[in-house]
């Protein structure tokens, strides 16, 4: 059964740099923080080290503290909670999204395009798998950052309802961003939601934030008096929108189709 209105909280934050006790613990004191109740929880990438390639340093397993934590925010908040952490599995690393609901039941995606500019593929190893997450009725479709650039890798061939980036993307480059958010929303007919951090990190790279949510036609729907500062933000989705457009404007039904190799 689909809820009609799903209501999503973004946590747009500073990250302390390779810090995940501290990080656990200002993103707890935000997530106590959100009023009214809330469907999700959506943290940055790398939420608890910020975009470091120090993964030894820095990796969790999948049964460590942060998962744990995230566990206990979703029984707390009774909610789903999500975002991006350092991962370490048979001795590969991976900048992986996990997506945790309140009853307990976890999904993951690893992040496919890695970005070159930092070395990223030097430290960790790309995902291969195209994931959907199914959550009260909704289909998820988690990215990663650099994946925002990459429109093939985020086509709606799965007709999901919403496309979820969580990102450190960095000031010089935000107008891509807003850009490239808006542009996948529009293209894949779908909700389209991208999650920043704020802040300065250990390289002295500066996040201006920028998150967004964008509606099936590119409409914003977030006040944009928040946009560069540390903030908790609102967006209320609605299931009926994504049909009443989709049966208005077919353009979905128009797309070329192929395979992904």
């Amino acid at each position: 059964m689909i809820k009609e209105t799903l209501n999503l909280a973004l946590i747009q934050s500073h990250i302390a740099w390779e810090n995940p006790v501290q990080n656990r613990a200002v993103f707890e004191e935000n997530t106590n923080a959100i009023f009214p109740e809330v469907d999700v929880i959506i943290l940055p990438e790398m939420f608890t080290t910020g975009f470091t390639m120090n993964a030894v340093k820095v990796c969790e397993s999948m049964d460590g503290e942060t998962i744990e934590w995230m566990k206990k925010m979703a029984v707390k908040k009774n909610c789903a909670v999500c975002g991006s952490i350092v991962i370490r599995e048979e001795n590969k690393f991976y900048n992986r999204f996990i997506f945790v609901e309140e009853h307990g039941r976890l999904y993951y995606y690893d992040k496919h395009q890695l970005f070159t500019l930092a070395r990223e593929e030097e430290t960790y190893t790309a995902g291969q798998d195209r994931v959907i997450i199914e959550y009260k009725g909704w289909k998820i479709k988690p990215q990663v950052c650099y994946d925002l650039r990459f429109p093939v890798w985020a086509r709606n061939t799965e007709a999901y309802d919403i496309l979820l980036y969580v990102a450190s993307w960095p000031k010089k480059r935000i107008q891509a961003w807003d850009t490239l958010l808006k542009a996948r929303a529009i293209e894949n007919m779908s909700y389209c939601i991208g999650v920043n951090r704020v802040g300065l990190d250990g390289n002295g790279y500066e996040y201006n934030g920028h998150s967004g949510v964008y509606d099936v036609l590119g409409n914003t729907i977030l006040e944009e008096n928040s946009l560069e500062k540390e903030s908790i933000l609102y967006a209320v989705l609605n299931h009926s929108h994504i049909q009443k457009i989709r049966k208005r404007l077919g353009f979905l039904n128009d797309a070329d189709r192929f395979d992904f190799l």
